[in-house]
């Protein structure tokens, strides 16, 4: 109870209107990838928005904290080269190439240009550490005049409190996991986490629900997605747990 009141207290529930089309879709992760279609690239993105379904990408930092539409730290598994991603200035970036054909690494403009209002997106920014602000601002700037229905997320708080403070109406999520967690240390810390970023919602792992701690933010208001649905009896627990699935099509579609 003491918990509850302070979550009222310290990270108020958004107005219904501000996150009202967070429902309605589901949500490719990484874009309707798989069957030759690379994750997070404009292929992907083009096939979950011939479905009418909402889009789940990742943004990482370039050297200078330009945003890139790329889930991974290191650049070995998507492209032909190695490393991490964050270690290059933004023009080299843009030189390298998806693996299969896909094109080159899209900056986060470029994909919002492609999505262009069409369906919603959800934007996952990756953070190892405290050095958030080149990249959320990226991000921001991005956002700038687009026209279409987006959001933000990071399993980092500070993200979600940057935005808050420098962005405030730009819809903002908070990215939890209880893997390794589920102890009363846990539970402190996503309250903890919770009050930090002051999200609008969460996106909530898959494999925690049902959840009290996700339950209680529900009935409050924060709407609820959660990840990577892959299966139908997980299709069933996000029906029944969450607001819409963030999924995967499984490997033999």
């Amino acid at each position: 109870m003491i918990a509850g009141l302070l979550d009222n207290a310290l990270a108020p529930a958004p107005a219904p209107d501000r996150v009202a089309f967070l429902k309605g879709q589901p949500y490719a992760h990484r874009g309707l990838h798989g069957n030759g279609v690379l994750e997070n690239s404009p292929a992907a993105f083009a096939a979950a928005i011939k479905l009418g379904h909402g889009i789940e990408c990742d943004v990482q930092a370039a050297e200078d904290g330009r945003a890139f539409v790329f889930h991974d730290y290191e650049l070995g598994r998507l492209t032909d080269r190695t490393g991490p991603i964050g270690k290059l200035p933004a023009t080299d970036i843009d030189q390298i190439q998806l693996n299969g054909g896909h094109g080159k690494i899209p900056r986060l403009r470029e994909t919002l240009a492609q999505v262009a209002g069409q369906v919603p997106i959800l934007i996952e920014i990756k953070s190892r550490n405290l050095r958030i602000g080149p990249l959320c601002l990226s991000v921001r700037r991005a956002l700038e005049g687009y026209g279409g229905q987006a959001a933000i997320m990071s399993f980092n708080p500070l993200v979600g409190a940057w935005f808050r403070k420098n962005a405030q109406h730009i819809v903002r999520g908070l990215v939890v996991t209880e893997e390794n967690s589920k102890n009363w240390r846990g539970r402190i810390a996503r309250h903890r986490n919770l009050w930090t970023a002051q999200p609008d919602f969460l996106a909530y792992d898959i494999r925690d629900l049902p959840s009290r701690f996700a339950a209680g933010q529900r009935a409050r208001g924060l709407p609820i997605v959660t990840w990577t649905v892959r299966s139908a009896e997980q299709e069933r627990i996000a029906s029944l747990y969450a607001d819409e699935p963030v999924y995967e099509m499984p490997q033999n579609c």
